[in-house]
């Protein structure tokens, strides 16, 4: 799908708890562009699939066609039994492909009122939005982010151990790098952004630079 060249395009891969998604959402907010968590998706289907226990490829199509961004917003959505589920369907290409057109749409039509579009997922930047104006590709070490993930679930006054997170991102990355389909690669054309000594703040603002650099020469803001 070709990309318009009056609205901007950003596509962000990475693995689990690099900060990815925090990232997007301040640029999202910066340059008033329409955000897309695609992780979310497949939680969203991973909770369905949970609460049938079988996959239903037809009613999967028939849920993600009626799909509103509020509907990946619930906390349901947020546990680790999910998370596991989704890593799961996201290996099913005949899944993956149902998402395809609901990602396309908001990628490259998002409402008039936005700037345009940014994508936070695995295979954005490699399959999604290949011709994205701006690639990231943002980690973090295991280690760093194991921390990070632990510290939302004490948040959330999750009982689970620092030893576990661990183990789930470990398996969560392996899952994620080595699936069939679309797994997750930093794209040569990528731009990397480790933010394992990095804060919060201190990422965007490295983000920031690089897009203001391009939009200022190219007269798009």
């Amino acid at each position: 799908m070709k990309r318009n060249k009056n609205k901007i395009t950003v596509a962000i891969d990475s693995p689990a708890a690099a900060g990815a998604g925090t990232q997007a959402k301040l640029i999202a907010k910066e340059y008033n562009l329409f955000y897309l968590d695609t992780g979310k998706i497949y939680r969203h289907i991973g909770y369905l699939t949970l609460k049938r226990k079988n996959i239903n490829y037809t009613k999967i199509k028939y849920n993600i066609s009626k799909l509103k961004i509020i509907d990946l917003k619930k906390k349901k959505l947020l546990t680790d039994k999910v998370a596991r589920s989704a890593s799961i369907i996201a290996k099913d290409k005949k899944i993956r492909d149902i998402v395809k057109n609901f990602q396309l749409q908001c990628a490259y039509y998002p409402p008039s009122k936005f700037n345009g579009s940014i994508l936070d997922g695995r295979d954005i930047t490699s399959v999604l939005m290949k011709n994205a104006m701006f690639k990231f590709y943002i980690t973090a070490s295991l280690e760093t982010r194991a921390k990070r993930r632990y510290l939302e679930y004490k948040k959330l006054k999750k009982k689970i151990s620092f030893k576990n997170v661990l183990k789930s991102l470990k398996n969560r990355d392996k899952l994620d790098k080595n699936r069939k389909f679309s797994p997750l690669v930093k794209t040569k054309d990528s731009i990397l952004i480790n933010t394992t000594k990095l804060s919060k703040k201190a990422c965007f603002e490295k983000i920031k630079a690089i897009m203001d650099k391009k939009l200022n020469f190219n007269g798009n803001i």
